[in-house]
């Protein structure tokens, strides 16, 4: 039974994406929501995230949207260090913020600002032990910042029982062509 599920992914500019209305976010947001609906049939209660921009803050307003439906379903936001959004851009502050504020749990996982890599480490290292399954927006044909958190829960997979489930280019094309097919 999967009570808690980390989801994370790539962030916007590993996958090109420059503006919050591009086609592919919606396709992306789409992918996640089917694997939390299915989740939630399995006893989901909990979502969490990192808050980091790209897939963590889209699967946040997937959330958002399922809490009409699953009232029950929670989201908690761990950074990986105080004031993560520090150097972002205003319009990524107010996406974050809005996020923040909607939360029903907010906390640091790391006490300071950013220091290092570490706390990228620790973070990944927290969400595989705080969660009963990991939804990751990874495609190992494709290199990025999901690696470390693929890589770190499929050894952490190997000696504890782990829900890994993956979401790859190829299910995001076949959502394309179901709705191109809908279209026709």
């Amino acid at each position: 039974m999967v009570k808690v599920v980390a989801v994370s992914g790539y962030k916007p500019f590993e996958l090109g994406i420059f503006q919050a209305n591009h086609p592919a976010v919606g396709f992306i947001k789409k992918a996640i929501r089917k694997e939390l609906e299915q989740l939630l049939e399995e006893g989901l209660e909990w979502v969490i995230i990192s808050g980091q921009l790209g897939t963590e803050l889209w699967a946040a307003e997937v959330v958002f949207d399922l809490q009409n439906d699953f009232p029950s379903l929670q989201l908690g936001v761990f950074t990986p260090f105080l004031k993560q959004e520090e150097s972002w851009k205003a319009q990524n502050k107010e996406s974050y913020e809005s996020v923040l504020i909607q939360a029903d749990y907010v906390d640091s996982i790391s006490k300071k600002p950013y220091e290092g890599a570490w706390q990228f480490r620790q973070k990944n290292q927290f969400f595989v032990k705080k969660s009963d399954a990991l939804l990751l927006f990874y495609d190992q044909e494709k290199d990025g910042s999901p690696k470390f958190l693929y890589e770190y829960s499929k050894q952490y997979k190997e000696s504890h029982p782990y829900d890994l489930r993956l979401i790859g280019f190829d299910d995001l094309q076949i959502l394309v062509e179901e709705e191109q097919g809908e279209q026709y």
